[in-house]
């Protein structure tokens, strides 16, 4: 038994030491390393690694991701990459090893997206400074579960409350915030940054204190293309959700000022064509919209809302906000001519750059700044 007890505490110790070693080896790989003129540096150990390429969304001008650039090895195994100087934002990245997508073993900052992980990095000094976590008073976030008597089943939902909401009694407006078809009720929180976005503006006197809800945006088991009816009608059953089952559970639960002036929604893709059947069914309960790359088409419009021309002059805002390469381009174009033709006035944004959340990011900042004031 003392035999069995040595050999065992002596495979321990190797096991040790060479853990030790390899943590030791990992900790002098320094990644993403931003260097003075605002370039980053990329770093992988992988000595047996036959090819090491870099997939991310600082390769090319728009933010569109691409995943054909190739690292090059030095003499210690060390696989490198050293991109062209970046503008002030947040960016992601992966490393693709013989063909096998990895995160960054040497960034500890991993962001999901729904299946999907990967790293991320900061270049500051402008936008990136907005997205920053900083020295100022920080809101909380909630994750919890709620009833849908609509969808018969129990509900996701993430609540950003701001800082001093847990030690106060004040009543506070809310922005119903809608991810696209690809993310879930915590898209806004990671890839979309609110929390630190809404904490930086509102320290800095440029946002209203505000409860930001994010419930799951998905209601049917696959969501239809935009140009089509059948995406109207998936529209329609979440704005049943939002109305009849998210807003009372919100209301309820959280310190919220309950009349349409202090009650705004957004949303990115499929979440701005939610926001936008919304609204419009609801003039009653909101007064501030704001679209991110989402439209709704003529068809829609004429069906669903033939009456709204003087309903929507009610509004306190309502936003666009598309890129000039994104392929939903046309789309907002002609969704804001059908409010030109009929004289309604609106505020809009264009961006370079296409169907990405660095212009989501970009239009949460902007239009933050322009709710419930």
């Amino acid at each position: 038994m003392k035999k069995l007890f040595l050999f065992v505490a002596a495979v321990c110790f190797c096991f040790s030491a060479s853990a030790q070693e390899a943590l030791g080896s990992r900790a002098q790989v320094v990644s993403p390393q931003i260097n003075e003129n605002n370039s980053v540096t990329l770093r992988l150990a992988a000595p047996e690694a036959k090819k090491v390429t870099v997939a991310g969304n600082f390769l090319t001008p728009d933010g569109t991701p691409v995943e054909n650039t190739e690292m090059v090895r030095n003499a210690d195994g060390v696989w490198e990459y050293t991109s062209p100087v970046l503008r002030s934002e947040l960016y992601n990245y992966n490393f693709i090893v013989d063909g096998v997508r990895i995160c960054d073993p040497s960034n500890v900052f991993i962001c999901r997206d729904v299946a999907s992980s990967f790293n991320i990095f900061i270049i500051g000094g402008d936008r990136g400074d907005i997205y920053s976590v900083n020295d100022v008073p920080h809101g909380s976030v909630t994750k919890t579960w709620y009833d849908s008597p609509t969808l018969q089943t129990k509900r996701r939902i993430t609540v950003y409350t701001p800082a001093g909401y847990e030690k106060s009694s004040q009543e506070y407006p809310v922005l119903y915030l809608l991810h696209g078809a690809g993310g879930d009720e915590e898209a806004w929180m990671t890839l979309g940054r609110t929390s630190q976005i809404l904490d930086n503006l509102i320290a800095q006197g440029k946002a209203v204190p505000m409860i930001v809800v994010m419930p799951y945006g998905n209601v049917f088991g696959s969501t239809p293309s935009p140009t089509t009816l059948a995406a109207a009608k998936m529209y329609q059953k979440f704005e049943e959700e939002l109305t009849e089952c998210v807003m009372p559970f919100v209301e309820k639960n959280f310190r919220t000022k309950n009349t349409r002036e202090n009650r705004a929604i957004g949303g990115f893709s499929r979440g701005g064509g939610q926001s936008l059947f919304t609204v419009y069914s609801n003039f009653d309960k909101f007064s501030w919209l704001a679209s991110y790359s989402a439209y709704l088409t003529p068809e829609v419009m004429d069906i669903y809302f033939p009456d709204l021309q003087n309903d929507i002059k009610s509004l306190d805002l309502m936003w666009f906000g598309v890129g000039t390469s994104d392929f939903l381009y046309q789309n907002v174009l002609d969704h804001q001519n059908y409010f030109d033709q009929k004289g309604i006035s609106y505020e809009k944004m264009f961006t370079d750059g296409g169907h990405t959340w660095m212009n989501a990011r970009t239009y949460l900042a902007e239009t933050l700044q322009k709710f419930f004031k």
